[in-house]
């Protein structure tokens, strides 16, 4: 039998935080807003997290190397903890391309959930191209895509082919939830 609230309702289970993850153009910021809306948690895009100089340098058409993204990186995990800890969950936009800087993340806030999103290159050209007033130029598209590391069978996640309309993409990723979190609960 669950534990009841005071108001005799069953309690909530703390909610996981959710990392929608991929390339430039993938449709990353599309699909965790409208994640974050249909679970009733909190968003942020980590773009609106980088340092200055990460956009400068971005803007300029450098790619970013780690130690450009270690402070990043940092703040991404610090938002992530914050809302592990107080049980609201959370989703966050963030491209977290490498396992490395996914496993910074999980060291922030262990039960993330990582929904990847990918697409054909000449797709993530067009919309990056559709998109104009974005800090990231199409033509820093093939670094991503060199640096992108596919989700290992230990990391806790799904994947799915961007062409998917967000409210698909959606739909899949709540159904995988579901799933994830039922079998921690079974």
């Amino acid at each position: 039998m669950n534990p009841v609230d005071v108001a005799g309702a069953a309690p909530r289970s703390p909610l996981p935080c959710v990392v929608v993850m991929g390339v430039s153009g993938s449709g990353k910021s599309s699909t965790a807003r409208l994640l974050a809306l249909r679970l009733d948690v909190p968003f942020a895009d980590a773009d609106d997290m980088h340092p200055r100089a990460n956009i400068v340098k971005m803007r300029s058409g450098r790619p970013l190397d780690d130690t450009d993204r270690e402070p990043w990186l940092a703040e991404v995990g610090h938002w992530l903890r914050d809302r592990a800890a107080d049980g609201t969950g959370g989703v966050v936009a963030c491209s977290a391309l490498k396992r490395r800087y996914r496993d910074s993340l999980r060291a922030a806030a262990p039960r993330i959930f990582f929904l990847l999103l990918t697409a054909d290159r000449a797709e993530l050209v067009e919309r990056i191209t559709e998109r104009g007033e974005h800090f990231m130029p199409a033509s820093l598209l093939d670094s991503q895509l060199a640096a992108l590391e596919p989700l290992e069978p230990d990391e806790p996640g799904t994947v799915l082919h961007g062409t998917r309309s967000p409210r698909q993409a959606v739909d899949l990723a709540i159904t995988s939830l579901d799933e994830v979190i039922t079998g921690d609960q079974g």
